[in-house]
């Protein structure tokens, strides 16, 4: 259910559970975590998914069963964050609840048109993964993540590109096409040279 491509120097992470809306059960949110941990040899590193939707967040009987609060959401978003190379989310659809923490966490996110995004922590009864309101804000500002949050607020893609959430909009035949176009220059050039660079555009926040 998930799919690994380390083969070179641009690793993809494929969340593929289309017939449950790529939600995550709890061996798929560990292995993930896994996986991002030691995706530090890799110089760019791509999450996408198979079918409509990215994710749905956790799956609702893991949830209930207490995925929602399982550690491994806050040790997956930080070992993206941690990742010395590019990250790219090429968002083949709809973003929800704990999974929007993975996007949050890296560097860059694209969406197909349909994508929407929600995170229903309010009316679910759950609180959010603790690092995932301070990632938002920083991309969008606090007011807007309270919409998100705390006003249980979807934003379709175009909301989401206007207020800074996601960086462009593709069609889906080409999302991960110019997900690897976006990695490209990072692939060629000196790993140390492109941490460098990546670490500078960091301090700049």
């Amino acid at each position: 259910m998930i799919e690994v491509d380390d083969a070179g120097p641009i690793w993809t992470i494929t969340l593929n559970r289309p017939s449950k809306a790529n939600a995550l059960t709890a061996q798929m949110l560990s292995d993930l975590a896994d996986v991002a941990e030691r995706a530090a040899s890799a110089r760019a590193v791509i999450l996408t998914g198979v079918g409509k939707v990215f994710s749905a967040g956790a799956d609702l009987d893991a949830a209930k069963a207490g995925l929602a609060t399982s550690p491994d959401w806050e040790r997956l978003s930080g070992a993206i964050a941690a990742l010395p190379g590019l990250t790219v989310a090429a968002l083949n659809g709809t973003l929800a609840g704990g999974a929007t923490g993975m996007a949050l966490a890296c560097d860059i996110r694209i969406a197909v048109p349909r994508a929407s995004f929600f995170y229903p922590v309010m009316k679910l009864g759950y609180l959010p993964q603790p690092s995932d309101p301070l990632r938002m804000a920083a991309l969008i500002g606090p007011a807007r993540t309270k919409m998100v949050f705390a006003a249980g607020q979807k934003l379709g893609a175009q909301t989401a590109l206007a207020y800074g959430l996601i960086d462009e909009i593709v069609e889906d035949e080409d999302v991960m096409v110019r997900a690897l176009a976006l990695c490209a220059d990072v692939a060629a050039a000196d790993p140390v040279h492109a941490q460098k660079i990546k670490a500078m555009c960091a301090n700049m926040q």
